[in-house]
């Protein structure tokens, strides 16, 4: 049968069945045979002196006494009897299965399956049979199933589909990756990743699966990336080595080597024919706006214009002042764009933008505006640019014609999910601090010491710092018993009432409000900022020193590392108290390692091993598919492996001719990739 049969054609579904399947997205007999199960009921026997405390088991034994039913309240019972496993005496429960007991005769033979309690000799059964194993299944699948939809009914559906499409598939994957790799041919590997005989079996189907989809997913990455770089006209700068030397010689301070690795590889493709599409990674305060600072400048030596576009307007005014400062000695034109330049000011700005008499435009996301038109737009620099979506970053792009792309982000990610969400992009990576920077001292402390904490930050405020406070929600909730942002900004501000400035600071706030605090905080008008994770990016204050924050279990790893990175900008020792009690050993974890090191990509990887990718970046912006079999957690040397082969085949002259790939080319036309073939 056509594997694009309607799911209809098989036996026993009806109109309500039909229904559920497509509730399931599952309308195709294509769609069913690649519903990969999530896990496998094991019910393997086991040997329970080699079966470790607390695992699930599946065991046979023959009854040895008569069971016992003890009633403990509304259709709540415990029935309890001896089993003889091997030679073990053990206890089998049975919760709220009172009616097994007319089954359970002396002397019967019974197949148990569930929790093995090894100190107590006690096995919770949670599936049994009565009689000795005769179906031979050790490995059953177990599917996410909506609405009426039961496992039996749909291991049946599977077990039809797998038969009526037999000798029908094709293999995507060429033959000679799948000898390089000892893979299984598709339709074994299908067969078996729903009813493995074994787990050996099942693992070298999963093998198959994970690589496949890794390479299908890379070669989009590639395919993309190629059809970037090659893009039609794309930008050529030839920038001026020697003032480009010139300038970094003049800065007021030295480059990390870190910085100067990044440098070299931003000109090296700056000076190529086609778009630089690149992602700057690197750790907050390890130096990203310089480097961004001298790509500018190399654009400006070449006779071309640059636009940096950050995420708020205190952000944009910050890069704005600081570029003022170092270009100024260099005769470099700089000016801002922001909501807040209106009526003849922005006139002018635009004026003297299409005249190609400023050099540089720093902005918010008004610089995507239509009436925003450059001379000779060559780099465009986008500051946090997961804070941007992707049709602002690329409106912004388009305002030349291929102009160079450089995205900077200060959120650590880790080499797995860079290679997957920015597969497309080439990537820098600022691994190394400035000299002279201190290391940020973070305590994790119980929340019966705040009155202390907030007793050692009034220190700092004495000295003449700042503060910040940090709290997961605005308003006090019913469900959440987490502190919020106004009840502690209550607190403080009577606390520090004649002595101290608080301000509050949060996402329902009017953005001019927001804005209004944030420069108060920077100018020292307000000495303690009470606010929610809004300040993860956002302005540099030198003179804050000091961080809390309240209920720090509420918080990832790498918003916890983004929060603590708004203190230890200035040359004072600074704090990062985390006020937690974790209920979980996750929880535990996350403070632990917050104390033990400053390094964020230590910390991002660490993350993404205890949260996932997904819940790294939010799902909805990540940009990282949903895989149906691969974990880029625990995977990821085969992503090295799918991205190594993919740039390959992309780049081979056979991949876009051969007979062999052409099953994968196919992929990328589906995906919008390809057209008729080609890259257009």
């Amino acid at each position: 049968m056509d594997n694009k049969a309607p799911v209809s054609s098989l036996k026993g579904v009806g109109k309500q069945a039909a229904e559920t399947l497509r509730d399931m997205k599952i309308e195709s007999l294509e769609d069913l045979i690649m519903t990969f199960p999530y896990r496998h009921e094991d019910f393997q026997l086991k040997d329970l002196a080699e079966t470790p405390h607390n695992e699930r088991v599946t065991v046979e034994g023959r009854v040895e006494n008569e069971p016992s039913v003890l009633f403990l309240g509304k259709n709540k019972s415990r029935t309890t009897v001896t089993v003889l496993v091997g030679r073990h005496l053990v206890k089998a429960v049975f919760f709220n299965q009172h009616y097994v007991k007319a089954k359970l005769q002396i002397g019967a033979i019974v197949t148990l399956t569930g929790k093995w309690d090894r100190g107590r000799q006690l096995i919770t059964v949670s599936s049994h049979s009565i009689g000795p194993r005769t179906d031979g299944a050790d490995f059953e699948p177990v599917y996410s199933l909506k609405g009426s939809m039961h496992q039996k009914t749909f291991r049946k559906l599977m077990r039809q589909a797998l038969n009526a499409t037999k000798g029908g598939l094709q293999d995507c994957l060429p033959a000679s990756i799948r000898e390089e790799y000892q893979l299984l041919p598709f339709e074994e590997a299908l067969e078996t990743v729903h009813f493995p005989e074994d787990a050996a079996s099942l693992k070298q189907a999963r093998r198959r699966f994970v690589y496949e989809e890794l390479l299908q997913f890379q070669l989009k990455m590639q395919a993309l990336r190629k059809k970037n770089r090659e893009a039609e006209g794309g930008s050529f700068i030839d920038y001026d080595l020697n003032r480009l030397k010139a300038f970094i010689d003049a800065l007021p301070f030295d480059l990390t080597s870190a910085q100067k690795r990044v440098v070299n590889e931003i000109c090296r493709d700056m000076k190529e024919p086609f778009r630089m599409n690149r992602l700057l990674q690197g750790d907050v305060g390890s130096g990203k706006t310089v480097v961004a600072a001298i790509a500018l400048y190399a654009a400006v030596t070449a006779g071309k214009q640059g636009a940096l576009m950050a995420p708020t307007e205190i952000l944009a005014e910050q890069h704005a002042n600081t570029l003022e400062e170092w270009f100024r000695p260099f005769g470099v034109s700089v000016a801002l764009l922001t909501g807040s330049v209106k009526g003849k000011r922005r006139k002018e700005v635009l004026k003297r933008l299409v005249d190609g008499e400023i050099d540089l435009l720093i902005g918010t996301h008004a610089l995507i505006q239509p009436e925003v038109l450059f001379k000779s737009l060559g780099l465009v620099i986008t500051d946090e640019q997961h804070r941007f979506g992707v049709d602002q970053r690329r409106v912004l792009k388009d305002k030349a014609l291929n102009p160079d792309v450089l995205f900077m982000t200060a959120t650590p990610i880790p080499r797995t999910l860079a290679i997957s969400a920015f597969g497309e992009m080439d990537v820098s990576i600022i691994d190394e601090m400035p000299a002279g920077r201190k290391e940020i001292e973070t305590y994790w402390m119980k929340k019966e010491m705040f009155g202390k904490i907030v007793g050692r930050m009034e220190k700092e405020l004495l000295a003449g710092r700042q503060a910040y406070v940090i709290a997961p929600l605005i308003e006090e909730s019913e469900t959440l018993e987490y502190q919020n942002a106004v009840e502690l900004y209550q607190q403080l501000t009577v606390y520090f009432e004649g002595r101290h400035a608080v301000g509050l600071m949060h996402g329902r706030l009017h953005p001019d409000e927001k804005e209004q605090t944030m420069r108060e905080f920077a100018e020292g008008k307000i000495a303690v900022l009470v606010s929610t994770t809004v300040v993860e990016v956002g302005v540099n204050v030198p003179n804050a020193s000091f961080m809390l924050i309240y209920d720090a279990e509420r918080f990832g790893l790498s918003q916890l590392h983004q929060l603590r990175g708004r203190v230890g900008r200035g040359s004072d020792q600074s704090y990062c108290v985390l006020l937690a009690d974790p209920k979980t050993e996750i929880g535990k974890e996350r403070m632990n390692s917050m104390t033990e090191t400053n390094d964020g990509f230590i910390l991002a990887e660490k993350d993404l091993e205890l949260r996932g990718p997904g819940d790294f970046f939010g799902r909805k912006q990540s940009g990282i598919p949903e895989f149906r079999m691969a974990d880029l957690v625990h995977d990821y040397r085969a992503l090295e492996a799918a991205r190594k082969d993919a740039e390959a085949l992309i780049a081979s002259e056979s991949f876009w001719v051969s007979d062999e790939t052409k099953c994968l080319r196919a992929m990328l036309e589906d995906s919008g990739i390809l057209e008729g073939g080609r890259l257009d």
